[in-house]
Parts: structure tokens; sequence; C-alpha cells
């Protein structure tokens, strides 16, 4: 195992020697969010002193970064007699810390002085890629205003990934409207640390399920769980416009009420019909705003599938050089049954003494899960069955 721990200060500027005497690691890489780790540490003076409000931890893992980002809670402590002590920091990567911002109506001036006639819904009509850079760039990046950016913080070039869409943004989260972008193309976005530089990229995950296979048959798969639910909606039911009763009473002439129905006609054969209604505001759809949102809000709703699998890296299959977060793998199951889903977590935990274990999901039941796997557990269910049934 050849796992190494530093720390940086925010501009990335390493402090101490490599921390030495960790004696627990667990790290969750996740697809468009925040990774979310932690790790136990001897409370020695040499280590206390590195973990400091805004410094960062880094991850190494042959040799190579495996995740790297603030530490959202540097010291949670505890000591007992006749011993130093011990201390537990979570961390996270950098993209926690582009999570940190909400979208401005004007991105160059200061919330105190936004124009009250521009505090309105921005649009965009363009490449999802192109929209992804613009958010983050102008919320935290080298165009944005000095007090909101991100120390280190670049743009990878431009990848050319991306269709044409429609994305609305006011004050909500800055990843939630990336994430919005991202959807109908199933884009991913992350932060890396290349030398001193935080990189922020675009990238369209692989088609890997010909080359990245898990199977018992190969050694690379160790454990298999899987869920299966219902939808909880195959309709949404999307509001739009503004309440001509408050345009009433602000003396605007009033407009009118937008509907749009999305709706996921397989689901709802499969399993039954379940309505969700979701207001967007002042949009009218006149750039497929609120069909965009009736489709990402069925990405979560969909039948919830979904696929654990315990993995072991080989020296033909390894997670970060062979595949990685975003990716379409095939899982082949003990029934003889293949999926093909996304990464949508890859975890690595270690310890000094047992070594170090991966694991991957598959699809997500908090996420959008393909048709193709749902059908798929449903078989698998049913197969297993059949196998119960003849013990």
């Amino acid at each position: 195992m050849a796992i190494q721990l530093l720390v940086t200060d925010r501009n990335l500027t390493f402090l101490g020697d490599p921390i030495t005497g960790w004696t627990k690691l667990s790290c969750d890489r996740n697809f468009n969010v925040p990774a979310s780790g932690s790790v136990e540490l001897p409370a020695r003076p040499e280590i206390m002193s590195l973990l400091q409000p805004g410094n960062r931890l880094v991850v190494l893992r042959d040799q190579g970064i495996w995740c790297a980002g603030p530490m959202e809670e540097p010291q949670d402590y505890t000591w007992e007699q006749d011993g130093v002590g011990t201390v537990k920091v979570n961390f996270s990567d950098d993209l926690a810390l582009i999570a940190g911002r909400v979208t401005y109506p004007e991105p160059g001036v200061p919330f105190g002085r936004q124009t009250p006639t521009r505090d309105i819904t921005r649009r965009w009509l363009y490449n999802a890629e192109l929209i992804i850079r613009q958010l983050v760039d102008e919320h935290c990046g080298p165009s944005a205003l000095a007090v909101r950016r991100i120390p280190r913080l670049v743009l990878d070039p431009v990848a050319g990934v991306g269709s044409e869409v429609g994305v609305s943004t006011r004050f909500e989260p800055l990843l939630d409207a990336c994430r919005t972008a991202a959807a109908t193309d199933g884009l991913g976005f992350r932060t890396y640390q290349a030398g001193d530089e935080i990189r922020f990229q675009v990238y369209a995950p692989r088609d890997l399920t010909r080359t990245a296979r898990f199977s018992a048959g190969l050694g690379n798969l160790r454990k298999v769980a899987f869920t299966m639910g219902a939808p909880t909606a195959t309709h949404e039911l999307v509001m739009g416009g503004r309440d001509p009763a408050d345009q009433a009473a602000e003396g605007e002439p009033p407009n009118r009420r937008y509907y749009v129905e999305v709706e996921n006609a397989q689901a709802a054969a499969d399993w039954y019909r379940v309505e969700k209604f979701l207001e967007q505001g002042g949009d009218d759809n006149a750039d497929g705003e609120l069909t965009q949102a009736g489709t990402l809000a069925l990405g979560n709703d969909n039948p919830q599938a979904s696929l654990a699998t315990e993995t072991v890296d080989t020296e033909d299959l390894k997670a970060g050089r062979d595949y990685d977060l975003g990716d379409k793998v095939t899982v082949v199951l003990p029934t003889g049954l293949e999926i093909a889903d996304i990464v949508q977590t890859i975890r690595l935990e270690a310890t000094p003494e047992e070594g170090e274990t991966v694991t991957t999901v598959v699809g997500s039941s908090d996420r959008t899960t393909t048709s193709a796997t749902v059908r798929t557990v449903r078989e698998l269910g049913r197969r297993l069955g059949r196998l119960e049934a003849r013990g």
C-alpha cells in the first residue's frame, strides 16, 4: 500500500512533513458532488499544528493525488489516560469550495449593490460545458469579484463537450446550477490539484463497458448488493410564470401561467402513475426551461434501482487510472446477468495493517439510474426468486 498524507495551506503551499502514524482512512469521491473523507491520526503536537482552519489535506495513492481539498473539521479530538490522544479529520475535495457559492443575478457586482430591477432569473441557451464554465468562472474563478475568488483556482482548457441546453438560475447553490446544465448530456465536472493550481474541469464520461468489466471470474469483484424500488414520480407537472395576483399588486400587467408535463411512460407502465407538482417561478419554457426542470426532476424520481459493488484493483483494471467517476462500466453478476451503468462513487478505505479496499457504486437510488439498469435488476430479482424456490 502506497498512501501518503500531506497538508497544504489555502495557497497550496505544502506544510511540514508527510503525516505518519495514521490508523484509518476513508474517502468517497463522488460524481458531480464534493468528496467526503475522514482520517484518524495520533494527536502529536507536530500533527496538531498542521490541522488548522483553512488548511487542506492531500491524499496520495501510488504517488498520484487521489483527493485534495479543505479540512471541514480539522480537529475532532479524543484523549484517554496514558495516551497521546487521537484526532479525527473530516475533509473534502476542492469542489466543496465551489459548492460554497450561490448564483448572483449580477456576478460582477457585490451582493449589497445588486440592482433591484435586475434581480431576476438569469437565462442561458447555449453549450452546456460553456455554461458550467461561465458559472464557475464568474462566481469563484479568475473572473469573479476578488472577495469571491477561490485561491489558485483556474479553468481547464475547453473540452468541446455537451450540446445546447437552456438553464435558468437565481440565488441558488452554484453546484445545483452546474448540475442542471450537465444533466441533459450526462456531463461531469470536478476539481483536481496540478502543481500549485486547483483546476476545474468539465468532461464527458466515457463508455468503458467493453474494457472496464467487473466479475468474480476476473478476480476484481468481491461483493455485490442491489436494491429496487418504485419510482417516486412518473409524471412531473411543471408550472412556470408569475402569479397574476402578485403582478397586479406590483402594478405590472399580468402574464399567463405556463404548464408542461414531463413523463416517464415506461416507468408508469411498469409500475403505476405517480404525479409530482413542481413550480418554476417566472420561467415560460421559451427556451425549454420547464421541460429541463421536469427532466432533471425525473432523473431523481426514476425507479429506484441501485447497485453497489466491492471491487479490488488488478494490474489490468484500476480505479482512477482505467476508469473514473461518471464512466459507464459493466458488472457481471453471479447469475450471469450484466449491468452497465455509470460510476457514481469510488470509495478508498485503508488501514496500515489490512491495506486498502476500493469500493464502487454503479448507479444510485438518489441519482439518475438508467432504465436498462432497472430492467436488469428486476430480472435479477426474478432469477434469484426462482433459485430460492428451487432450494
